[in-house]
Parts: structure tokens; C-alpha cells; sequence
């Protein structure tokens, strides 16, 4: 892995990954369901290595500042996923983490390009494989109002997704990419992922929100093949 740290997306340096550890994590490191090895979905051929969701990762910057902008909007799903199940958020030296229906959502506090420095260390932590995680994740490369679901893929330039990759050391993880669509040619991308969405888009975001917590809920019931094919678009 590079050890030259990338600036953060506003051109400041990247910040410490978060360092505090407040509630005691598991002493067995066990799975959310207590388990030690990868699940399968119950019924699933284990030829077909249908892994079941045990971590959904929420990625944008950290602080008042970047609440709500475009490349934030994987906290914002993750939020709403985490209210729609009456969950709750909680401190860990990983970043903000709840526990909802045995998979845990997990927002890291580092900025975007340094991702992989929280999940990685959850995911050996809690011995988790790369298909057992989800990313959330904006894409300039979709218009507003599209979500696309995937088993793996490249990371599209997306600096949080690259470091994740290389932190896991493969692109093979499921992600699911929401579209912010590509600024006007007078905003540069860097103003634009860190702009708030506008007031006519608003209704528009909501949806996407809406719909992005209905695509994960069927991937950690039915799994990612019923997912992508009911929502996917």
C-alpha cells in the first residue's frame, strides 16, 4: 500500500484515523451473530458462495462542514438504514458503528481517501471476508436519481473505494454507487462533491435515500442477486 497520503478532497492534509476506543469491543470477535467463520445464506449452495451482508460501510468526510454534500450521501443512506431499523449509532475506535438485525453499519471518520484505515481494521477485527461488506458510495459517473448495485468493480477513480481496496487488498466486495451527476463546466469536482445538494434536488435526494435503504434491506435478507435485480436503476 502507498504510504503517500493523498490530501483530503478540500486540499487539507488527511486527518488521524479515529483513535478513540469507548465501548469494549468483542472479546471473541465474533460475527453479529455469533458466529466465528463467513455465513452462508441459510439454504444458499455453499458452491455458489453466497455470502450473507455482515458489514455495511457508509463512506464520506467527517464534521459539521460536510453534512449533506454530494460525496457524503453514504452517510446519509447509512443513516437512514440505521433509523428504519430503530438502531442507533455508538462510539468505537473505528468510527461510529451500530448493530441492526446482526449487521453492522459503520461510518468512518477519516476523510474519504483514507477509508481503508477504518475498515480494514474492522473487517480483521471482526474477521470478515470482502463479500461479506457493502460500500456506499456517490458516483459522478450517474446521473442523480440512479443507484447501481454490484458484486465488485474497479473503483471508478473513487478515492474512497481505492483505499478500501487496498486495504482489503481486492476490489472483489459488493458496493452500491449512487449517482451526483457531473458538475456544470463552470464548478470544478472537487467544489461540487463537497457542495450540498440544492433545494430542487432535495425531493429527488430523498428518493435515492429511500430507495438505497429498501436495496439494502433486500441484500441482507434475499441477497445481492434478488437486490440488484429489483433495484438496480
Amino acid at each position: 500500500m502507498n504510504n503517500n497520503r493523498e490530501p483530503s478532497s478540500d486540499g487539507r492534509p488527511p486527518s488521524s484515523p479515529c483513535g478513540r476506543s469507548l465501548p469494549k469491543e468483542r472479546d471473541d470477535r465474533s460475527s453479529p451473530q455469533g458466529e466465528r467463520s463467513p455465513g452462508l445464506k441459510a439454504g444458499a449452495s455453499r458452491g455458489l458462495l453466497v455470502r450473507t451482508i455482515r458489514l455495511i460501510v457508509g463512506l464520506g468526510n467527517p464534521g459539521s462542514r460536510y453534512e449533506r454534500t454530494r460525496h457524503n450521501l453514504g452517510f446519509m443512506v447509512a443513516d437512514a438504514y440505521v433509523a428504519r431499523h430503530h438502531g442507533r449509532f455508538r462510539r468505537s475506535r473505528f468510527g461510529p458503528v451500530a448493530e441492526v438485525n446482526r449487521v453492522f453499519v459503520l461510518k468512518p471518520q477519516t476523510y474519504m481517501n483514507l477509508s481503508g484505515e477504518a475498515v480494514g481494521p474492522f473487517c480483521r477485527f471482526y474477521r470478515l471476508d470482502p463479500a461479506e461488506i457493502v460500500v456506499l458510495v456517490d458516483d459522478l459517473d450517474l446521473p442523480l436519481g440512479t443507484i447501481r448495485l454490484r458484486a465488485s468493480g474497479s473503483s471508478g477513480g473513487h478515492n474512497g473505494l481505492k483505499a478500501i481496496a487496498q486495504a482489503l487488498g481486492t476490489e472483489e466486495f459488493p458496493r452500491l454507487r449512487m449517482g451526483i451527476s457531473r458538475p456544470p463546466e463552470s464548478i470544478s469536482v472537487i467544489d461540487w462533491v463537497l457542495m450540498r445538494f440544492s433545494p430542487s434536488e432535495q425531493p429527488l435526494v430523498a428518493q435515492v435515500v429511500d430507495r438505497a435503504v429498501d436495496t439494502l434491506t433486500t441484500l441482507v435478507t434475499d441477497g445481492i442477486e434478488s437486490a440488484m435485480s429489483r433495484h438496480n436503476g
